[in-house]
């Protein structure tokens, strides 16, 4: 359906809602299929009638069209089974199992086996999964809860569930409009004229009949041969006024709209151009030009929408040009200038130490630059790895040449690998360890030819990199195993470019090929959903906006016109930015930063433009002598741009902050020279003493803070977590008592994540608490510890006795095993398996545990002590434990063998009570950990145990009772005897922020009052919670103004 059929449906909807006639616009809604009313269907859901909800579904979606709508059918007509079994229709519930649930069982048989069961049931409420059941009406509406998480996730809905703003009766309004134009064209104009609709309107005399449609007539089209609204060549009519032209031209007409005089305008309006019926704003004139339709087609590609604002020539001076400001965000003055020694083909700054800039060349090499010292870290030439996996196709072509360049290099988004695309068949993946260490992980003969573009995603929490190339084909594969994923096949020529996004947790890949073709392709559908044309059908990349909200474009054509635009949503060209040349012989490169500036390498220089505005911001010329479509790269704060200059340079430009991160690192001096109001100087003990620049909160208006509410007094917390949706906090107390605390989705706290805007309710369900089995343990030995599923279905628990799982729906336990002794004193799931259980135990062993089986299959010993910590790098398969030993050890996950071991070092005149034994938490990137005891914080390596950065307390100093990263692994929360709470650089564990226990505590609290535990949120890195010896749970977040903890990114040395 063309885009105005879609405007005139969903205006024909307006008017019938408007009408009231609710029957014909759900009708409408379905056979169309462009708007699903959710609303409706919930009406429908909690009034029980499935069948109406069924037909109304079919409309927009099958059964079999993919897992969302699979689950959407099975949860409506599992609810019907389930009625009809409550109220005792066996006949009908049997009707439904065989006619409407049987589908399901070639998908899980198992399940399908489950409801049968059910049915010779006295009550479906003797299953333990359904005692909770209450009635039809609540669960109903526990269900619609349901479906409409997956409906919103389901690709299918993907734009259809929110109707277009468009103003009252618009479909009446346009009809007016149409009435009073023909009506001006009347030669004797009545007052008060006979209407119709059938016909066009012309004032007739009396005995006259109205005029017949004649089709063909040479002014007339037919509807269904029209392609946009008011097609030029078809209508021998002069277009209205519209009013964002100035200076219109009188024309003796008898009617009040003017004329505008087509010669005035200087930049005509393409044909195929998008013109909305919804919009209220006047369309742009269409106007006669003297070189035709190809003339107009050339000046601006189809597809670019009207609401574009082009100059126009008033017949004024035009000899006064407006000048900008550059903003001080913008880097533009040269701060360094690398010799790379052959030219210079991609760029990518790492994601977290913004000093490392990796290049790769177009004779093959790779190189990872120090940009502060100009110094190579590291240069690696091209070589296959293993010649005799790669195909023979791949190994005729490097015979005949084996000349290969570098089309695109790329860290993953969080530094820990990165991936080269080659111009031969080949992409290969480095994991990054720091400084100049980097290994091989995997090679991929990826496609035939060249590779033309990779882009990292994450489509199902799992890390994958996706290729595209000039086979025509696009891959997504597994980085840590190298198999294929998903294959896309659909472009008619050679893919160049590949953009993954992730919008509202649903995930596709734009793509373009070099014939301008753009598509979307959504992971778990076959074919593209999207099919759309480049400005110019040139050859073009895509990018979104740092927050990941908008979407550009740059590209030229084959004729060497070159386009930056904007896109909607809905796959329309909303603005052209003006200002490029007029030809480029290279497709010019772009890039976007700080969600505000679009920069391009054109002319010899760098074209700069506020995202906003159409207009060229600068030009900067980087002190000259810049390639012609010089490369471009900005790190991810965008404080530094890279761009390429003749003999083989790179030039690094830096706005005021980035200046002053390169001086500050030559010099040494770090963050003592950045000015910040409200800071402190304080000694700490880093390598070395040192001072640094810490800013101290002392009171309540500082921060942000929340006390979780109780019902009555708890006992110290001595475990704390987020759920891992990021909407619940879990806390175990030493009473082996659990506390669960809910956030609810409402107009204060829309997302239903956790927040210090709204208190949560503390969630104790009819079956009671959750508690441990305390029966055989030792109160004064006892070891808290638990651990949740990744679906926060199940938490494993212990507090000394029996480890017990429970459902953290119902807080039923669901079964306990491991009596003591030994105890357990830590618990991990596997993050590839949650049948599987690390458990670290009081007699300093390890057991892996098989939950599905109830089994032990093996028992790790290497520990002199009780465990204290563990973490999984499935990264690199490890497992990482810590003891009251001191001790870290690697484990190998695959056959569960010691690989490495260290202990860590106390410094000399520490002898600071055990108030932490060593925990380890693990780094974002899986290549790193945080080693926490209360004399130390440690940053190592988890393959070599290689210490990176260690911060220890001062002699003076209250011990570190608990320590973890934020969720982005940028800072490092950890907490103190005294009660304060400090916040770190992760990177190079440098002291931000000091928060004194004034700030979040009752001017009353106990002197003996601090937190035990501290635990960050999932999702959001500048909230963290937390437990304390009292009972309390406090959760903290900056103040709104500040919007986050400010952190340093560096390197680790």
């Amino acid at each position: 359906m063309s885009s105005l059929s879609k405007d005139l449906s969903f205006l024909i909807l307006q008017f019938l809602d408007e009408g009231k006639l609710k029957e014909t616009v759900h009708q409408l809604e379905q056979e169309s299929g462009l708007f699903f009313n959710v609303k409706y269907v919930e009406d429908l859901v909690l009034s029980g009638q499935w069948d109406i909800v069924e037909k109304y579904l079919s409309g927009f979606t099958k059964v079999d069209d993919n897992e969302y709508s699979m689950k959407i059918y099975f949860e409506i007509r599992k609810q019907k089974y389930l009625e009809a079994l409550d109220k005792h229709d066996r006949a009908k519930a049997v009707d439904i199992l065989v006619n409407d649930l049987k589908v399901f069982s070639s998908f899980d048989e198992d399940l399908f086996n489950d409801l049968t069961c059910l049915l010779p049931l006295d009550s479906f409420r003797e299953k333990e999964m359904l005692a909770c059941y209450r009635d039809a009406k609540s669960a109903r509406t526990i269900m619609m809860v349901e479906l409409k998480k997956l409906i919103e996730a389901n690709p299918i809905f993907c734009e259809k569930l929110q109707f277009p703003e468009i103003t009252r009766s618009r479909l009446r309004t346009l009809i007016n409009q149409s009435l009073n134009f023909q009506h001006s064209l009347c030669s004797n104009p009545k007052q008060n004229p006979d209407v119709t609709l059938f016909v066009d309107h012309t004032c007739r005399q009396s005995d006259e009949s109205y005029p017949q449609l004649n089709f063909s007539d040479p002014l007339m089209v037919s509807p269904e041969r029209t392609e946009g609204f008011l097609p030029r060549a078809t209508y021998g009519v002069r277009p209205f006024y519209n009013p964002s032209q100035p200076t219109p031209v009188p024309v003796q007409m008898p009617f009040p709209a003017s004329i505008v005089n087509p010669s005035n305008v200087t930049h005509p309006i393409p044909l195929g151009g998008s013109v909305s019926l919804l919009s209220t704003t006047n369309p742009a004139p269409l106007l006669n030009c003297p070189g035709g339709s190809e003339d107009v087609l050339r000046t601006r590609p189809i597809g670019i929408s009207d609401r574009i604002t082009l100059p126009v020539n008033t017949g004024q001076s035009q000899s006064h040009v407006p000048t900008f400001k550059i903003s001080d965000g913008l880097p533009k003055t040269v701060g360094r200038t690398l010799n790379q020694g052959s030219s210079v083909m991609s760029m990518d700054f790492h994601p977290v130490l913004q000093i490392l800039l990796l290049v790769g060349t177009s004779v093959g090499d790779i190189v990872l630059w120090d940009v502060v010292s100009q110094e190579k870290l590291v240069s690696r030439n091209f070589k296959v790895w293993d010649i005799g996996t790669c195909s023979m196709t791949l190994e005729a072509a490097l015979i005949k040449d084996p000349c290969v360049s570098v089309n695109r290099i790329l860290w993953s988004p969080n530094g820990a690998l990165f991936g080269v695309a080659y111009s031969k068949h080949i992409v290969q993946l480095y994991f990054y360890y720091g400084g100049n260490d980097f290994q091989q992980n995997l090679e991929l003969d990826a496609h035939a030819g060249s590779v033309n573009d990779i882009a990292f995603a994450n489509p199902k929490k799992q890390l994958c990199v996706i290729t595209c190339g000039d086979d025509k084909i696009i891959k997504v594969w597994d980085v840590v195993t190298g198999a294929k994923k998903y294959n896309f096949e659909g472009h008619e020529a050679p893919v160049y470019s590949v953009c993954p996004h992730n919008l509202e947790n649903v995930h596709f890949i734009l793509s373009t090929s070099v014939d301008g073709k753009i598509k979307r392709w959504f992971y778990d559908i076959l074919g593209p959903m999207v099919d759309c044309e480049a400005p110019g059908r040139c050859c073009t990349k895509m990018a979104y906006s740092t927050d990941g909200k908008r979407l550009f474009s740059c590209g030229t054509s084959k004729y060497g016109e070159s386009f930056v635009v904007e896109w909607s949503e809905d796959g329309v060209v909303e603005r052209v930015y003006q200002g490029l040349g007029k030809y480029s012989s290279d497709v010019i490169q772009f890039d976007t930063s700080k969600n505000r500036f679009l920069v391009v390498g054109a002319d010899f220089s760098i074209k700069c433009w506020d995202m906003d505005n159409v207009n060229l911001l600068t030009s900067i010329d980087a002190d000259g002598d810049l390639t012609a479509s010089p490369r471009i790269r900005f790190s991810k704060d965008g404080m530094l741009l890279a761009v390429s200059a003749n003999e083989n340079r790179i030039k690094i430009l830096g706005n005021a902050y980035g200046l002053w991160l390169l001086r500050s690192y030559e010099s040494n001096v770090g963050l003592r020279t950045l000015p910040k109001t409200g800071t402190t100087k304080l000694k700490t003990r880093n390598d070395e003493t040192e001072e640094v620049r810490v800013t101290e909160i002392s009171g309540p208006s500082q921060l942000r803070s929340l006390k979780l509410p109780v019902q009555e007094k708890a006992d110290k917390i001595l475990r704390l977590t987020y759920t891992n949706s990021g909407t619940a906090v879990l806390a175990l107390a030493s009473n082996a008592i659990h506390l669960l605390w809910k956030w609810k989705q409402n107009n204060d706290n829309s997302s239903g994540k956790a927040t210090t805007k709204v208190s949560p309710q503390l969630w104790q369900p009819p079956s009671g608490i959750m508690t441990n089995d305390v029966t055989d343990a030792k109160p004064e030995e006892a070891v808290p510890c638990f651990a949740l599923s990744k679906n926060d279905y199940y938490v494993v628990s212990a507090s000394g006795g029996k480890i017990s799982l429970f459902n953290m729906q119902t807080f039923k336990t669901m079964t306990t095993f491991m009596s003591p002794p030994p105890a357990a004193t830590y618990l991990i799931f596997c993050p590839q398996d949650n049948n599987i259980i690390a458990v670290g135990m009081d007699d300093s062993t390890i057991h892996i545990y098989k939950a599905r089986v109830d089994e032990v299959i093996i028992k790790l010993k290497g520990h002199c002590k009780r465990i204290t910590g563990l973490v999984f790098s499935h990264a690199l398969n490890l497992l990482v434990s810590s003891g009251a030993d001191t001790q870290i050890i690697t484990w190998n996950c695959r056959k569960w063998e010691r690989q490495c071991s260290r202990f860590i070092q106390i410094p000399a005149g520490m002898t600071t009570s055990a108030v932490l034994d060593t925990q380890v938490h693990l780094h974002q990137d899986q290549m790193h950990f945080l080693s926490v005891h209360a004399t130390q914080l440690a940053i190592y390596k988890v393959k070599r145990l290689q210490s990176l950065k260690q911060w220890t307390i001062g002699e003076s100093s209250a011990p570190i009772t608990h320590a973890t990263f934020s969720c982005d692994s940028n800072l490092v929360y950890a907490s103190f005897q005294d009660g304060s709470v400090c916040i770190f650089s992760a990177s190079i564990l440098q002291l931000r922020y000091r928060i004194k226990p004034t700030s979040y505590l009752p001017p009353d609290a106990s002197p003996n009052t601090y937190p035990l535990v501290i635990a960050a949120h999932p999702q959001e890195p500048n909230q963290f919670t937390l437990g304390l010896t009292d009972g309390g749970v406090h959760l903290i977040e900056p103040l709104k103004s500040e919007a986050k903890w400010h952190y340093y990114p560096t390197r680790w040395k």
